[in-house]
């Protein structure tokens, strides 16, 4: 079953299997006399509950993984924890990342070990989530969230046989409740993904996936646009120390969410930027306000490099602009084109749709408001030489609905970057 883009392998084809083997113990082996070997019990179990308590901070997750350890007779140690939430709001409803733990599983049944690449061995990503439903409506969802790394190039779905099934998310909204989000109610989950020996192996050494956050509906037999409630999105999950550490100070230095910070595409380091120009400009029934621009050093990471013609000889430009809809029709976010103007006017770019960060068919409804970010990838080279000492302007528009049709009757509107 692929998922999205043909360009994703998916790390199995389903990420569920058979029930496992019976590993109902003997019940004369449990009833055996102990007190011979009270003293022995009492240490062990306390050289147990020490070795958690140096591993872990999350009781919650060490009555997980000490689960899984038994029942796919393996053996678990904690690689990475993180307790730093991470919100989502689709309307009225919002999804939160309470804490995930990165674990490896070593020595499991081969009953466990389809979703493992068929590896006895290999890593288990738990995550936390609340999911809320604050609206007055019922609504309906299914929580079935993928997890992409190796830049996004592999996709692995919900292994549901490593942790009880009454304390996983999906069970508690999809299988019982028929994808049931209860207006006014809350839930609060476990998942549990699963990854092979080499496959962990490479995800600590790009230190992050990212987990697809699905949107709810507003009728259970339908899933087109019109019954959608909010935009899905992509959480970001490092998964090493210096991964973490590179996260914080991305969001320390308030990068803007383009999708090369959204993705985790690379590094990227500050050359110069300006926020709160505050100039405005209208198209038609459309007020967009340019609100600032950065300029950045980018230096891909090993598994985007080779989307990039020179990846030693990168600026990235990315420009932000407030949006007033005050038309009648969407405004599609990944539908709108512009161009910056180097050079005192003698040179253009493109903005770079595959750095777009939005989703199909995000938009800015008709009445709202939102940010709007452009993107222009720049020969390095060049712009230290040249254009950095150049004025630069932006052209922005027209304006484009969801079905890629002008509503802004071929107007532009163009604004001094510096």
């Amino acid at each position: 079953m692929i998922i999205g883009s043909s360009s994703k392998e998916i790390n199995q084809e389903e990420n569920e299997k058979e029930e496992p083997k019976d590993t109902e113990q003997d019940e004369e082996g449990n009833n055996e006399d102990t007190s011979s070997g009270g003293a022995d019990s009492e240490q062990k179990e306390n050289t147990a509950d020490e070795k958690q308590t140096e591993t872990s901070t999350n009781s919650n997750f060490d009555s997980l993984v000490a689960w899984m350890e038994e029942e796919t007779e393996g053996t678990a140690a904690p690689l990475f924890e993180n307790d730093e939430t991470q919100t989502h709001e689709m309307e009225d409803v919002t999804v939160t990342l309470n804490a995930y733990q990165l674990v490896e599983l070593k020595d499991i049944h081969t009953d466990f070990s389809i979703p493992f690449d068929d590896q006895t061995d290999g890593g288990v990503l738990l995550t936390e989530f609340t999911v809320k439903n604050d609206s007055d409506q019922d609504l309906y969802y299914t929580p079935d969230y993928y997890v992409n790394y190796f830049g996004g190039n592999k996709t692995t779905g919900i292994n549901r046989n490593l942790i009880p099934l009454d304390e996983q998310l999906s069970d508690m909204i999809s299988v019982p409740n028929e994808q049931l989000l209860e207006a006014g109610k809350e839930y609060t989950g476990y998942l549990a993904h699963s990854f092979g020996e080499e496959q962990l192996e490479g995800i600590l050494e790009e230190g992050n996936v990212t987990i697809e956050i699905s949107t709810p509906f507003t009728d259970a037999e339908e899933v087109s646009k019109e019954f959608t409630v909010g935009q899905s999105t992509e959480l970001t999950l490092p998964l090493t120390d210096e991964s973490a550490e590179k996260s914080a100070k991305v969001e320390s230095e308030d990068f803007y969410q383009d999708k090369i910070s959204k993705d985790n595409m690379g590094d990227k380091k500050m050359i110069e930027q300006e926020d709160g120009i505050g100039e405005s400009d209208e198209l038609g029934d459309v007020t967009i306000t340019l609100d600032g621009y950065q300029f950045v050093d980018f230096t891909p990471n090993e598994y985007e490099a080779d989307r990039f013609e020179d990846p030693d000889n990168l600026v990235v430009a990315t420009v932000r602009f407030e949006i007033d809809n005050q038309g009648d029709q969407e405004i599609g976010m990944d539908n709108t084109s512009s161009r910056i103007f180097l050079n005192d006017g003698t040179q253009y770019l493109r903005n770079e749709s595959f750095l777009s960060p939005y989703e199909y068919e995000e938009n800015i409804a008709a009445g709202e408001k939102g940010e709007l970010l452009q993107t222009f990838l720049l020969d390095k080279e060049m712009y230290e030489k040249i254009w950095k000492d150049k004025s630069i302007e932006i052209e922005i528009g027209p304006m484009n609905n969801l079905d890629y049709e002008d509503i802004s009757k071929g107007h532009v509107v163009t604004f001094d970057l510096k």
